[in-house]
């Protein structure tokens, strides 16, 4: 079943219809509707063998969240028994080494199975080229259900959640089919009590959710569809005497396909999660406004890098030698990079990780590595920065440093992008190379036939797209809900909207045929 084709609309109507009618005559299980319409979803969507995973990792975990909280009852009912200091230390040190070992178990099944069905032909490749792969199919969006459903048993074991005693309401948790695609990675405790709770039919809700969902099919289809033969005619036969100027127009290209295709899929999947009266985890927050790259990716995949900061950087940032770390290097290079220090090591590991989690090629590496040390570098250098600014008189809260600061991030996000889009690092360096050293602007004719247009209209309709999302998102910067605002309007008006972007969706259609309709992040 692909998502958003007319069997998937049909499954949703079912699913919605389903789900509202059990809410009236039996609300308390009226979560059973989502429960059963996931796991269809999943089963037709990824395979019925591939569900094998989704409960795999929902028993795991579910199992282990059980047992960490019977440890910790446990812990508490001895130490309570005994009235020797001594004797409550050396109790709890127990039971936290049982707690750990259940924890380490839960983690390395579920990540384990993922690393292992994701990166093991990749790895076995390297080790032996001429072996062949074993062919291993990845089950849709393991990435998403995995981190989910281990985030989960990492908060229980901080004693931030309660273990869910029901196994079918965790099974809904980690399988709720809005965010089996591509996420967002949501938090049990923003998500979890929704999922079971009942939701009658709200038709202001359902307007917006379904605006939502529209604003995300515009995004997918008259922006990403459209621009995907451009990426691939630009970068999928790189030679050494592609000129700068091409490069330059493929990286813009692919920037805005890479987001129309992303935030286009979370609005469609929010959107949808948004009929049936359930908010997920913010997934963007307009990050082509961002004024540093750590801004970027505080505002990029919002739940991704929200998870690597909660169970990546902060267990090793706030470790022993890294504090130790830090108290050398404040004795040694001074206060400010005793500080920083082990923060800067955490990012660039957090962001290596990043990288594999996209995938074990090397450009992906690469590409974790290069955010990774820029983020750092920003950091450790800050004071030197300010007082650079200070020193040329620079207003850092007027509009145009403001301005600069925009372009200067969305540059050094664009210099990433060159092994982001590229699968081959020699590939990307010989762009990189020619951006520079052999610009060679091209005449445009010869520009559009490179990028796949036969038509100056189609790439002036897409630049009116791209116009509009980043319109839509420059408002939502300034604190308006233009969803509301829009709903607001009068009804001839929304009409006129919705019909012009229907157009652009409709007209973009025949290109879905060439190009497909999955998305980017599905594969992650």
């Amino acid at each position: 079943m692909e998502l958003f084709s007319a069997q998937f609309l049909l499954f949703l109507s079912a699913a919605w219809c389903v789900y509202m009618a059990l809410g009236r005559v039996a609300p308390a299980y009226q979560w059973t509707a989502l429960l059963g319409a996931s796991l269809v979803f999943y089963g037709v969507a990824g395979g019925w063998q591939s569900m094998a995973f989704v409960v795999l990792a929902a028993l795991v975990t579910w199992g282990a969240a059980l047992g960490l909280e019977k440890l910790e009852a446990r812990c508490k009912e001895e130490r309570k028994a005994t009235a020797d200091r001594a004797e409550k230390k050396a109790v709890k040190a127990r039971y936290q080494v049982r707690k750990r070992l259940v924890l380490i178990g839960a983690l390395a099944i579920c990540l384990g199975v993922l690393g292992y069905l994701k990166y093991w032909d990749t790895i076995l490749h390297y080790l032996m080229p001429s072996a062949g792969t074993l062919g291993l199919v990845l089950p849709l969006g393991i990435s998403f259900f995995t981190f989910q459903a281990t985030g989960y048993v990492i908060d229980v074991y901080n004693g931030k959640e309660a273990a869910e005693p029901d196994f079918a309401k965790h099974l809904l948790f980690v399988s709720y089919f809005p965010q089996l695609i591509q996420g967002p990675i949501n938090k049990h405790r923003t998500l979890a009590a929704q999922l079971t709770a009942p939701h009658a039919p709200d038709a202001h809700g359902m307007r917006r959710g379904a605006l939502r969902l529209a604003l995300g099919i515009f995004k997918k289809f008259s922006i990403a569809i459209m621009l995907q033969k451009t990426v691939g005619e630009i970068f999928g036969n790189v030679d050494a005497a592609i000129p700068g100027a091409l490069v330059v127009v493929g990286l813009l290209a692919y920037n805005a396909q890479l987001y129309g295709d992303f935030s286009g899929g979370i609005d469609m999947v929010e959107g949808v999660s948004e009929l049936f009266g359930i908010q997920m985890d913010q997934n963007f927050r307009q990050p082509y406004f961002s004024t540093s790259l750590a801004d970027f990716w505080t505002r990029w995949h919002v739940s991704l890098g929200a998870w690597m900061r909660d169970y990546v950087f902060y267990p090793i940032a706030l470790t022993k030698p890294f504090q130790a770390l830090g108290k050398w290097a404040g004795a040694h290079w001074g206060r400010h990079i005793g500080r920083t220090i082990g923060a800067c090591i955490a990012n660039v590991i957090v962001f290596l990780l990043v990288g594999l989690w996209h995938g074990a090629q090397a450009h992906y590496l690469v590409w974790g590595l290069y955010n990774g040390v820029i983020v750092a570098l920003a950091d450790l250098f800050k004071p030197l920065f300010d007082r650079m600014a200070e020193a040329l008189h620079v207003n850092r809260e007027g509009r145009a440093w403001h301005a600069f600061a925009i372009l200067r991030t969305f540059i050094v996000v664009t210099i990433g992008r060159y092994f982001d889009c590229m699968p081959v690092v020699g590939d990307a360096l010989i762009c990189l190379r020619n951006t520079f050293a052999n610009f060679m602007p091209v005449p445009w004719g010869q520009m559009l036939e490179a990028l796949g247009f036969t038509k100056g209209l189609i790439p002036g309709r897409v630049l009116l797209c791209i116009a509009v999302v980043l319109v839509i998102d420059y408002l939502y910067e300034k604190g308006m809900d233009v969803r509301e605002r829009f709903l607001a309007l009068p009804a001839p008006v929304r009409f006129i909207v919705y019909l012009v972007l229907g157009f652009f969706v409709v007209s973009s259609l025949n290109h879905v045929s060439e190009v497909g309709g999955g998305f980017m992040y599905a594969n992650f």
